[in-house]
Order: C-alpha cells, then sequence, then structure tokens
C-alpha cells in the first residue's frame, strides 16, 4: 500500500472558518488594547501637564479607565447584538423559504455552488446533497456565510473589549502614578510608545501587512496625541484653570 504524500495530509490542518474568527477576535483584543492606551496615556500625559499631585493623576487615569472600558463594552454588546439579530432574521427568512420554495432554493444553491467553480452537474449533485443532509445550515453557510451553531455572543464581546481596553489602559495609568514624580513623565512617555510599537507589529502580523508602517503609525500616533494632551493640561495650568 502506498503512503500518502506529506503534503496532501491534511488532517492537521484548521478549519479556514474557525481559524478566521480567531484571528478576527485577537485583532479586536489588540484594538482594544491599544484604544486604551492611547486614550488613557492622552489623558493621564494631559492631567500631567496641569498638575504634578499623584492623587490627581490616580483620579484622572482611573476614570479613564472605567469609562472607557465600560463604553467599549457597551458599544461592542450594540454593535454584536445587532448582527446577531441579523443574523437570526436571515436564517428566518432562509428557513421560510426552504419550507415555501424548496426547488427555488435548490437550484439557488446549485448556482451558487457553480459561482464556486463546480461545473452545472456537480453543483446540481452537490446541491442535492447537502439539503438532504441539512438545508438550512447548507444555504446558511454557502449563502449567508454563516453558521447557525455559532452565532455572534454579544457578552463574549463585550467582556473581551472592557478587558482588552483595561489592560492597555493600566499601562499608562501605573507608569505615570508609580515612578518618581521627576521621571514620571519621561517612563510614561517611553513605556506607551513601546506598547503602541507592540501593538502596531501584533496587528500587522494577525493582519498579513508590512509591520513597520503599523508600528510607525501607531508610534506617531501615540506620540501625537500626547504631545497635544500635555500641551493643553500645561496651557491650562499656567492660566491657573
Amino acid at each position: 500500500m502506498t503512503e500518502e504524500p506529506a503534503h496532501l495530509d491534511t488532517h492537521h490542518e484548521p478549519h479556514r472558518g474557525g481559524l478566521g474568527a480567531r484571528l478576527n477576535w485577537l485583532r479586536a483584543a489588540v484594538l482594544g488594547a491599544n484604544d486604551g492606551i492611547v486614550s488613557t496615556a492622552g489623558l493621564v500625559v494631559g492631567v500631567a501637564g496641569a498638575t504634578g499631585s499623584r492623587s490627581a493623576l490616580l483620579t484622572a487615569g482611573l476614570a479613564g479607565l472605567l469609562a472607557g472600558s465600560m463604553s467599549m463594552a457597551a458599544g461592542e454588546y450594540v454593535s454584536v447584538s445587532t448582527q446577531r439579530d441579523s443574523e437570526k432574521a436571515a436564517l428566518a427568512t432562509e428557513r421560510r423559504e426552504l419550507r415555501e420554495e424548496p426547488q427555488a432554493e435548490l437550484e439557488e444553491l446549485t448556482v451558487l455552488l457553480e459561482g464556486k467553480g463546480l461545473t452545472r452537474e456537480l453543483a446540481a449533485e452537490a446541491a442535492e446533497q447537502l439539503t438532504a443532509r441539512d438545508a438550512l445550515r447548507a444555504h446558511a453557510e454557502v449563502e449567508l456565510g454563516i453558521d447557525p451553531d455559532d452565532l455572534t455572543d454579544p457578552w463574549h464581546a463585550a467582556g473581551a473589549s472592557f478587558f482588552a481596553f483595561t489592560v492597555g489602559a493600566l499601562l499608562p495609568l501605573l507608569a505615570i502614578v508609580l515612578p518618581p514624580p521627576s521621571v514620571r513623565l519621561y517612563v510614561t512617555v517611553v513605556s506607551v510608545l513601546v506598547a503602541l510599537a507592540l501593538t502596531g507589529w501584533g496587528s500587522a502580523r494577525l493582519g498579513f501587512a508590512p509591520a513597520a508602517v503599523a508600528v510607525w503609525r501607531n508610534v506617531i500616533g501615540g506620540a501625537l496625541a500626547m504631545a497635544v494632551t500635555y500641551a493643553a493640561g500645561a496651557l491650562l495650568g499656567a492660566v491657573g484653570a
């Protein structure tokens, strides 16, 4: 018996759909952490421009962390809930069409499979077999790109966004309140820029994009945000506002 060539053995390869979903979650986590870093860094650096009070910096940083993480979680929950509602509505429509017009739906599935490169005969045979096995799943996956058993979870998305933002926000908060007053601003700026370089690199790797561009874009954007907020804080502090 001949041994199957190694390059044809795909038993251990990950399913593309599952891999894509995991990458989307990882990208969302990296971007959430990035938002936490930039927004909190801008806030505490701005306050540092106006005052050197550790309690003021801690209060502002904690307020920004909590407000930002809750806002991110609420926004993600609403967004994903809307997506889930749309998916359920689309599945309900497909369920009704399969019940009322089964032949038309079979022809539609055949045409969709043809569009993926199958011959008419093979597409028709595949459509019949998929319909006999699970018609709703076949249409959901081929026509809608939805897995009926794996709809998006708004609570999962909200929790992930809350956690990612909080982790990102903790870095500039700790960097501004823990070091001695004489170096806290320098420590914060350096820590934030290094963290932004890492999140830029991570997002580029996950998206298969050039890393250098993403890193510099992240670092320059973060540096600009901190410079603007520090200048605003220093100006307000100078005029006694």
